[in-house]
């Protein structure tokens, strides 16, 4: 049975600060099923209702509680504005050639974040929404539909931003007892050029590489594991490359 002209609001506002999130007229969740079955991942190219990819990029825009998230090995260290703003010139340049450093032959990586936690998420704030919205409803049962997985419980969420210089390096999301059965990025950067680079790259094991440019309003499933990188932004990129990334998963610490 075709999943087609999804229109409903799976979170009734209890104020009108929250946003009555809806899936895009006419989708079709089995041609995206078939495309996924066949690669392990799929672009949808509208995935949410008139104004709902507009207002959380304005949100996102909007937001001042972002921070940075940078690894060293195994060992994250996190940073926000307020703090980095006290940062000397010789600080940001030590931080800068230790990042390049680790990309030179491991995993690393550096992007701005703004976590959903999981669990209880009874928050009016519209991240948090979101994050409900794909956790329940006709949402859940479109992505279970086109990962061909029943069983997904609820999405995890994060807020992400690349500033010129930011990227994540090769890897495939596989963490033991979290449970991923797929990831997802949801693109929120509007007038995104191929050349400003962020591009979602997904490595082949002969060497090969396909990827897409973070497309507005886009959103790309992918099978977990499988290994994948967000290319560097260049100084080029006007505006930074925001987006909603997270994983699709079983269990049972979703918004209660």
């Amino acid at each position: 049975m075709l999943m087609k002209s999804i229109m409903h609001a799976d979170i009734n506002p209890r104020s009108g600060s929250r946003p009555a999130f809806t899936l895009a007229p006419s989708l079709d969740a089995e041609e995206f099923a078939g495309r996924f079955a066949e690669t392990g991942r799929v672009q949808i190219s509208t995935f949410l209702g008139p104004g709902g990819a507009e207002g959380l990029s304005a949100h996102l825009r909007l937001r001042d509680d972002w921070r940075l998230v940078v690894n060293s090995g195994e060992k994250v260290f996190e940073l926000d504005r307020a703090t980095r703003s006290t940062m000397t010139a010789e600080q940001v340049q030590a931080l800068d050639d230790a990042v390049y450093a680790g990309a030179r032959g491991g995993f690393q990586y550096r992007y701005e974040t703004i976590p959903v936690p999981d669990g209880a998420r009874d928050s009016e704030d519209m991240l948090t929404s979101f994050a409900n919205f794909l956790s329940a409803g006709s949402a859940r049962a479109f992505l279970r539909k086109v990962t061909g997985q029943p069983s997904i419980a609820f999405a995890d969420a994060q807020a992400t931003a690349y500033s010129p210089g930011d990227f994540l390096t090769g890897h495939d999301d596989e963490v033991e007892g979290k449970s991923r059965l797929a990831a997802y990025v949801f693109s929120l950067s509007p007038g995104w050029r191929v050349e400003w680079g962020g591009l979602l790259l997904f490595h082949g094991h002969d060497g090969r590489v396909e990827g897409s440019s973070p497309r507005f309003g886009a959103l790309n499933i992918f099978s977990v594991p499988q290994v994948h990188s967000v290319s560097m932004v260049t100084r080029a990129a006007s505006l930074r490359r925001y987006s909603i990334t997270g994983w699709l998963r079983a269990g049972e610490e979703g918004p209660r």
